[in-house]
């Protein structure tokens, strides 16, 4: 376990900046990485020319998304409470509560899969997909889900628990191999492997294959790290405590159910876009992705701060966790403006990166214009839904989610969509986000003056 007492020193005396910025910029590297494979798909395909596949792929990018949830129930819930069990020196259990997480993740994965294959007909089609997007949604969907859903999932799962622990730059280059491999081999399957009219086929046979060479990766990792972490993948390793089991759920399920909601948002938004042809639903799916890259960078930010305030919370020492929650916003917040003044000066020009279609670019320039103003109020939201991860708060965690997806968000995607059509749909995240930040920071002074109450009486 040296490495574990080793990396202590990031979580509990190494200055704020310097702790943050060595576990959050390899998952920032990562984040981009992977949001930059994600955008080669579409790029990619926007090659073609033909806004079916472009819209094809659309459909997919919510269903591929749940892989994140179910990933997040055990690398978040199982994450966070390795972190706060380093924090009180419970190494065995930590070790115990990685094992859980892995096999509840791969058999959590497995399920998904068998669902995708057996349900996918009725399911794209309930996505909005019309007869001539259906097949190029069924070839990308048999690649990326039937059959790659288990090792995107495991990839997600190991980096979690990887970062959980400090090893955040062997997490960061997984994430990153896996992402840059795809990269290199969507031309290879989409142009020159396989026959034209195919290309979406390409586009999944190489994202399936970039992140089952990711998910070997990280067990090699993970094996070379045998005694030096409290990191295990071994059955024999046994079950941790009942009480450990139900923590794990008490973050992971609203972990997962906070992603869940959001790729339900983004699956009614494809839903109802349907409603104003395949070149709206072209232009919002590469809107949806091109808008990542600021929340990609501030998701690797909290992805870095959770642990060291997870660890720091449950060893006592708030003033630390307080100093890198803070720091962690502030930094979250130039990104977002910077990234802001970027995509309302250069949101043509973004678009024709991806597709040359006069009409799909048009469209997608108002829509990017509207959408890039909620980013600040975007990553406020999901900062503090971390934090609360971090400390075990799942209970709070959770409200936040649902308050801000199923009481702001979605509501108002059907009612702004019925009184102005389709700018209603992308005007809803920012005033949803503000409503939702309001409520978040009250939330956040109510747990704050408890926790100062409680160390006054200790």
């Amino acid at each position: 376990m040296n490495e574990a007492a080793d990396n202590r020193n990031v979580f509990e005396s190494m200055p704020v900046p310097r702790a943050l910025a060595t576990l959050a910029v390899p998952t920032i590297i990562g984040q981009l990485i992977v949001l930059i494979y994600s955008l080669a798909d579409t790029f990619f395909i926007g090659r073609t020319g033909n806004p079916y596949m472009v819209a094809a792929a659309s459909l997919i990018l919510p269903v591929f998304n749940i892989c994140i949830p179910i990933s997040n129930l055990f690398s978040i819930g199982g994450g966070t409470l390795i972190s706060r069990l380093l924090g009180v020196k419970k190494d065995d259990e930590a070790k115990k509560t990685s094992m859980f997480s892995f096999w509840a993740a791969a058999c959590a994965a497995l399920l998904y899969s068998l669902l995708m294959f057996f349900g996918m007909d009725p399911i794209l089609r309930a996505l909005g997909a019309s007869p001539d997007t259906l097949p190029f949604a069924k070839q990308y969907a048999t690649c990326v889900l039937v059959i790659g859903a288990v090792p995107t999932v495991m990839s997600m799962t190991m980096a979690g628990l990887l970062r959980s622990v400090g090893h955040a730059k062997e997490a960061g280059f997984g994430v990153s191999m896996g992402g840059l491999l795809n990269i290199a081999l969507d031309p290879l399957f989409m142009f020159v492997l396989l026959p034209k009219g195919m290309e979406t086929m390409g586009a999944g046979l190489a994202t399936m294959l970039s992140n089952v060479i990711a998910c070997i990766y990280f067990l090699l990792v993970i094996r070379s790290l045998r005694g030096k972490t409290v990191i295990s993948l071994m059955p024999r390793t046994g079950l941790p405590a009942r009480e450990h089991i139900i923590k794990i759920f008490t973050v992971g399920i609203p972990a997962s159910v906070a992603t869940l909601l959001f790729d339900i948002d983004y699956m009614i938004i494809d839903r109802l876009m349907t409603g104003y042809g395949d070149i709206a639903l072209a232009a919002i799916g590469i809107v949806l992705k091109s808008e990542r890259l600021p929340l990609n960078v501030g998701v690797g930010l909290c992805q870095g701060m959770v642990p060291i305030a997870a660890y720091n919370y449950s060893n006592g020492n708030h003033r630390r966790m307080k100093d890198v929650l803070n720091f962690t916003r502030l930094t979250g917040m130039i990104v977002a403006a910077v990234s802001v003044t970027l995509y309302e000066l250069f949101a043509p020009q973004i678009m024709h990166i991806f597709i040359n279609d006069a009409a799909t670019v048009e469209t997608g320039t108002l829509f990017l214009r509207y959408r890039a103003v909620a980013t600040p109020f975007m990553f406020l939201c999901f900062h503090l839904v971390h934090f609360f991860q971090a400390v075990g708060e799942g209970r709070i965690s959770m409200f936040l989610a649902v308050v801000r997806w199923a009481v702001f968000n979605i509501p108002m995607l059907f009612l702004l969509n019925y009184l102005i059509g389709m700018r209603g749909l992308v005007l809803t995240q920012t005033l949803a986000d503000i409503c939702t930040v309001i409520v978040s920071f009250i939330v956040y002074r109510q747990f704050e003056k408890k926790s100062m109450r409680l160390d006054a009486e200790t």
